[in-house]
């Protein structure tokens, strides 16, 4: 099994800069945002649940999920964002050690934005913490998306 390296930082505090460094030194990553992407493409058994609860009009035209509509939904309402995060949060979280014991690398980074608030700290040997000041998050993070 991999020496697995966990990274994690708040928004906007370089998490992506940081695991693409990692990645230019052939490091292999698993990242939760792209598996929580992954765990809802088009076709999949999650994203089908998700159109089931909140309809059809959770999807785009391309039967993908419309994120716009859903933050639009989770923001306003709190008993869906829980119920969201029930569906979500056991399989992103499978999927990532599924991987982490696939990987046949001697080492792994394991980027989670909230790595130690999830408790996923016991699955890796050594922990990363990017932290940068306030107001840089907030300018880096009002910058994208």
């Amino acid at each position: 099994m991999s020496y697995v390296v966990g990274l994690t930082g708040g928004i906007g505090s370089g998490k992506t800069t940081v695991a693409n460094l990692f990645a230019e030194l052939g490091v292999p990553l698993i990242d939760a945002d792209i598996v929580a992407r992954q765990v809802v493409e088009k076709g999949s058994p999650l994203l089908s649940k998700i159109a089931e609860h909140f309809g059809d009009e959770i999807l785009t035209s391309q039967g993908e999920l419309d994120r716009a509509k859903l933050r639009q939904i989770i923001f306003r309402q709190e008993q869906e964002k829980i119920w969201l995060n029930n569906l979500l949060h056991p399989a992103i979280r499978q999927e990532m050690l599924s991987q982490i014991q696939a990987c046949s690398e001697p080492y792994l980074l394991f980027v989670v934005p909230l790595l130690i608030e999830n408790n996923l700290t016991e699955f890796c040997d050594r922990v990363i913490v990017i932290d940068v000041e306030p107001a840089i998050q907030l300018e880096r993070a009002t910058k994208r998306d």
